[in-house]
């Protein structure tokens, strides 16, 4: 049975879905459609910049707006001692950069603005941060283009300054001007184009869910070591950057929080309210998404003990920045017999060994070397050896692995998972290529009864596409209730 009809007949979501599809695929563009009109807006940004005030204007917020600060017992507002001020007060930004949502068929644009640091009270400037000039940090917004499958944003304008770049746009329909004039302004129509090509093929996407699996494993692990260090910086540095709102990739990290004490009142003051939004997510037959792993000290506080060679202590509460202390060694753990031991704690439980030096299997060794992160994999060697390593080596190591690490998984969301996720959440369907068996919750895991489902999953259809299964479900989402933004 073709995947058309078997979604037209399954569960009250798919009738859902199939309302909120997008029946633009008849499209009123012929010349293109959206996905590619992104790619070629990113690919030429630089030729081309946009009127944030138009922007801002015709924006509506699809998040819950949160505002800097936090709030006490009483839910009394305290506000940050620094603030920032624009220092491009103008009507014009550079085009941003587009990103695909991981599980929704949604796209950002992230806008990027010079700021600088200022007091609060006084709007005195704060020059110099830890040894740093603070004369290029930058405040990112986010702004939602396409929103579950619907666009968000009607229309963009934008002044083009490389005739090259009009002449593109002109052709593939996008632009109605004749001439071209860098002076003037030119309206970019985003309502009038399908969100995505008919004629899509999409490859085989078994085997992607393990990958990831992997260095989502790893990439936690590593970060559990580098919670609070760095390769650039003295804990001292660190400590000052903090103080001043700084994170240790130098952005702007206010607090924040959200603008009213309670949701109940926010949504009868009608402050805020709420919309469902359709979640797509990938997975094997035993762990039916990557929300399903432990974080990296939760599951080493599950499966290990860390303990002082020297005394024999054992550290209540482990976490992977022990590593970096003398004298401090890793073992398994006596599990209790409350201890369910799942697919998940399977497949996560063999990495968690040959990182800690517990095993030799080859799994870390073999996803660093395909990085290019050979000198991890040779400092881990020397820990297995009994070697000691210095621990600005292992940082700048783990630093460097790490950033490869989230590299990799983006350009696999990028070009093989997303534009699924972005097709099926538009379209309210999977690819016509793309032969699946549709099940409810209930017969998934009858069939598969290792998969553990939250409640939003329990509402959802899955489909089996060779040997990765695809969710599709329901989640209820907030948003604040107004027209702009700053």
């Amino acid at each position: 049975m073709k995947t058309k009809s078997i979604i037209n007949k399954i569960t009250p979501i798919k009738s859902k879905l199939q309302k909120h599809q997008n029946i633009k695929m008849l499209k009123q563009n012929p010349q293109i459609d959206l996905i590619e009109l992104i790619k070629i807006l990113e690919k030429h940004r630089h030729n081309i910049i946009i009127n944030l005030q138009h922007l801002q204007s015709n924006y509506q917020r699809r998040g819950i707006k949160r505002i800097p600060g936090c709030r006490d017992d009483n839910g009394n507002l305290l506000e940050p001692s620094l603030t920032t001020e624009h220092i491009d007060q103008t009507e014009y930004v550079p085009m941003g950069t587009f990103a695909f949502n991981r599980n929704t068929a949604t796209i950002n644009m992230l806008i990027t603005r010079r700021v600088r640091l200022v007091e609060a009270e006084n709007k005195t400037p704060i020059i110099e941060v830890a040894g740093l000039l603070l004369n290029d940090l930058h405040k990112f917004n986010n702004y939602t283009i396409v929103s579950d499958g619907k666009v968000n944003v009607k229309s963009l304008q934008v002044k083009i300054h490389s005739k090259k770049v009009f002449d593109l746009l002109q052709k593939k329909g996008v632009l109605t001007a004749e001439k071209f004039d860098f002076h003037q302004e030119y309206t970019i129509r985003l309502d009038n184009l399908a969100l995505v090509p008919a004629d899509v093929n999409y490859r085989s996407i078994d085997g992607l869910f393990s990958q990831l699996g992997e260095f989502k494993v790893l990439s936690s692990i590593i970060s559990a070591h580098l919670k609070t260090e760095s390769d650039t910086f003295l804990a001292e540095q660190l400590e000052e950057l903090q103080q001043h709102y700084i994170s240790k990739n130098l952005y702007i990290n206010f607090p924040t929080t959200k603008e009213y004490k309670d949701i109940q009142s926010a949504l009868v003051n009608g402050i805020i309210d709420s919309r469902v939004s359709y979640k797509i997510d990938i997975g094997s037959k035993e762990i039916l998404n990557l929300d399903k792993f432990h974080s990296a000290n939760k599951f080493l506080d599950r499966m290990y003990e860390v303990y002082d060679i020297e005394t024999g202590e054992i550290f209540s509460k482990p976490t992977f920045d022990m590593a970096f202390n003398p004298n401090i060694a890793f073992r398994h753990k006596q599990l209790s017999s409350r201890i369910k031991f799942t697919p998940v704690d399977s497949f996560m439980k063999p990495i968690f060994d040959d990182f800690l030096g517990l095993d030799n299997n080859g799994i870390v060794s073999q996803v660093l070397t395909k990085l290019g992160t050979n000198s991890l994999v040779r400092i881990l060697q020397d820990k297995r050896n009994g070697k000691k390593v210095r621990k600005e080596k292992m940082v700048t190591a783990l630093t460097a692995a790490n950033r490869k690490l989230e590299n990799y998984v983006e350009k696999i969301y990028r070009h093989k998972i997303s534009p699924l996720v972005f097709y099926i959440g538009s379209t309210g369907m999977l690819p016509n290529d793309m032969e699946a068996k549709a099940m409810n919750a209930k017969e998934l895991t009858i069939k598969y009864p290792d998969l553990q489902l939250s409640k939003d999953e329990q509402g959802g259809i899955f489909f089996e596409v060779g040997e990765t299964i695809v969710s599709v479900y329901e989640k209820k989402e907030y948003y604040t209730k107004e027209v702009t933004v700053g």
